[in-house]
C-alpha cells in the first residue's frame, strides 16, 4: 500500500473514532458500547501499519505511546501488570550512565589537552560556553517555576512509589559530591560522584606524558562510542518501555498525565524561544554577527538537527556552513567539537525543566538552592552526549534517582521526549553555530565580507596546483 493512501485511510480512521467517541461520550445518538473503542484501535493498527513503512525509532515510540494510553484507559486492570515493561527499560538505561558520563568527559577534557596549546582561544571558548549554559539554566528553571508543568498530577496509586526527599545537612551535601570508592558509586547510581571522579581523572590524564595519555585516551574514546552504540541498541526498546508505562500510568492515574505532559512541551518551545531572543540574538547583535547571513548559514544543519534529533549528524555541514560565514577553519574546528561537549545550550534548558516537572508530578517541593544543585549536575553529567538522540534521557533518569525522586514521571515526559528532543538539538546546534563567530570575532579574525569559493573556482585552484606540480 503507497504511503499517501495510509495517510488517506489513518485521517479517516481518526476522524471516524474522534466522532465517535465523542458521540458515544455526550449521548448524542445510542451507539454500541464497543464501537467508539473498535475505531480508536482500527486507528492505532493503521498507525502501526503506517509506522512500520517508515521504519523511524521516533515515529514507533510515539505509536506506543497512543497504543499504552488507549490499553490503560480500556483495560485499566491488565495495564498495571505492564509496569514491568517500563522498569526493565529503566534497568538497561541505568546500566548506561556510569560508563557514558566517565568516557565522555574524560575524552572531553583530556582530549583537549591542546588548550594549553590554543591558550586564549580555549580559555574565551570555555568561559563563553559556560555562561551562555548557565543563562539557559536559569531561563529553564524561570519557565517551569512560572507554567508548574507537573503540578496537579494525581497521585492515585502511585503512593507507595513516592519518595520523600532525606534531610540532609551542609556538611553532608558537600560530602555527598566526593566518591570514597568509585565501585561504590557506579553500584549506587551516584552520579555527581562519578561526574567529579572522572573530572579528576582527566585532568590527571591531562598531566601525563603523551606516551602513557594516548592509550588511556584511545580507551576512553572506544568505550564512549561503544556506550553511544550500547545507547542505540537500548533504545531500540524505548517503544517497548514507553507502551508499558504509558498503559500502567492511564490505568492508574487517567488522562491526567498527558495534559501536563503538553504543558510542559509548551513550556520547553516557549523557553527555547525565549532563549534564542533573549540571549543568543542580543549576543549576536553585540558580536556584530551579521545576523541575516547567519541564520541563512545554519538553516540546513539546523534543519537536519531538527529532523534526526541528532547534532552528530549536522556536525559536518554546520562546520562547511561557518566557515562559508567568514569563520577560519582553524577556530571552527576547535570550538565547534568542544562545543558539543560543554556549549549544550537546548540540552541544559531542557534538563532543568524536565528535573523540576519530575519533582512537581511527584508532589515533592525543592527549594531554589536545591533545584540549582539538581540542575548544576544535570549540567555536568550531560557534556559530551549531545550528539545521541535521547541521550538526556538517560542522564535525567539517573540524576533523578540519585537525587531520590520516583522515576515514573520521567516516563510522562518520555512519550513526548522525541517531540522535545528536535527542537533542543536544534537549539544546540544553533548555539554552538553561534560560538565559533562569537570566538572568531573575539579573537579578531571574523571575514565580515568572506565569500565562499564557488565550485568553479575549487576547480580551476586544482587545475593551476596540478600544473604547478608538473
Amino acid at each position: 500500500m503507497k504511503i499517501s493512501r495510509l495517510v488517506s485511510l489513518l485521517l479517516i480512521l481518526l476522524l471516524t473514532a474522534l466522532v465517535l467517541t465523542v458521540l458515544a461520550g455526550y449521548d448524542v445518538v445510542a451507539l454500541p458500547a464497543a464501537l467508539p473503542m473498535t475505531a480508536r484501535w482500527l486507528f492505532l493498527v493503521a498507525l502501526a501499519v503506517y509506522a512500520s513503512q517508515r521504519r523511524s525509532l521516533t515515529f514507533w515510540i510515539v505509536v506506543s505511546m497512543f497504543v499504552g494510553a488507549e490499553f490503560g484507559h480500556d483495560f485499566p486492570a491488565m495495564a498495571q501488570n505492564m509496569k514491568v515493561l517500563s522498569d526493565v527499560f529503566l534497568r538497561l538505561v541505568k546500566t548506561i550512565i556510569a560508563p557514558l558520563v566517565f568516557a565522555t568527559l574524560v575524552v572531553g577534557i583530556a582530549g583537549h589537552a591542546d588548550l594549553k596549546q590554543v591558550g586564549k582561544m580555549g580559555l574565551k571558548a570555555l568561559v563563553y560556553f559556560e555562561v551562555v549554559t548557565t543563562f539557559a539554566l536559569f531561563i529553564g528553571l524561570a519557565a517551569i517555576n512560572l507554567s508548574k508543568a507537573g503540578v496537579g498530577v494525581s497521585q492515585v496509586g502511585m503512593e507507595a512509589e513516592k519518595l520523600e526527599p532525606v534531610k540532609q545537612t551542609t556538611a553532608d551535601i558537600i560530602l555527598h559530591i566526593f566518591p570514597e570508592n568509585i565501585a561504590k558509586s557506579v553500584a549506587e547510581g551516584q552520579v555527581l560522584q562519578v561526574v567529579v571522579f572522572a573530572i579528576i581523572f582527566a585532568i590527571g590524564l591531562a598531566m601525563v606524558h603523551g606516551r602513557h595519555r594516548r592509550p588511556m585516551l584511545e580507551f576512553a574514546e572506544s568505550l564512549s562510542e561503544v556506550m553511544f552504540k550500547f545507547t542505540n541498541v537500548v533504545m531500540f526498546f524505548a517503544p517497548i518501555g514507553v507502551g508499558g508505562a504509558m498503559a500502567y500510568t492511564v490505568g492508574k492515574m487517567g488522562f491526567a498525565p498527558l495534559q501536563n505532559a503538553f504543558y510542559l512541551l509548551l513550556t520547553l518551545y516557549a523557553a527555547l524561544i525565549a532563549f534564542i531572543l533573549l540571549v543568543l540574538l542580543p549576543i549576536a547583535l553585540i558580536a556584530r554577527i551579521p545576523v541575516k547571513r547567519f541564520v541563512q548559514a545554519i538553516a540546513e544543519p539546523v534543519s537536519i538537527a531538527f529532523a534526526t534529533t541528532s547534532s552528530e549528524a549536522a556536525l559536518p555541514r554546520a562546520m562547511e556552513a561557518m566557515e562559508g560565514l567568514g569563520v577560519p577553519r582553524r577556530i571552527v574546528a576547535f570550538v565547534m567539537p568542544t562545543g558539543y561537549s560543554f556549549n549544550l545550550d537546548g540540552t541544559t534548558l531542557y534538563l532543568s525543566l524536565a528535573a523540576v516537572f519530575v519533582a512537581q508530578a511527584a508532589g515533592i517541593d525543592l527549594s531554589f538552592g536545591q533545584q540549582l544543585v539538581m540542575v548544576f549536575t544535570l549540567m555536568l553529567t550531560s557534556k559530551g552526549v549531545a550528539g545521541v538522540p535521547r541521550a538526556s534521557l538517560v542522564i535525567l533518569l539517573a540524576t533523578v534517582a540519585s537525587f531520590n525522586l520516583p522515576a515514573w514521571p520521567v516516563f510522562i515526559i518520555l512519550g513526548i521526549d522525541a517531540i522535545m528532543d528536535m527542537a533542543r538539538t536544534a537549539v544546540n546546534v544553533t548555539g554552538n553555530c553561534l560560538a565559533t563567530a562569537v570566538i572568531a570575532r573575539w579573537e579578531g579574525e571574523f571575514v565580515d565580507n568572506y565569500v565562499a569559493p564557488s565550485l568553479t573556482d575549487l576547480a580551476e585552484s586544482d587545475s593551476t596546483v596540478a600544473q604547478h606540480s608538473h
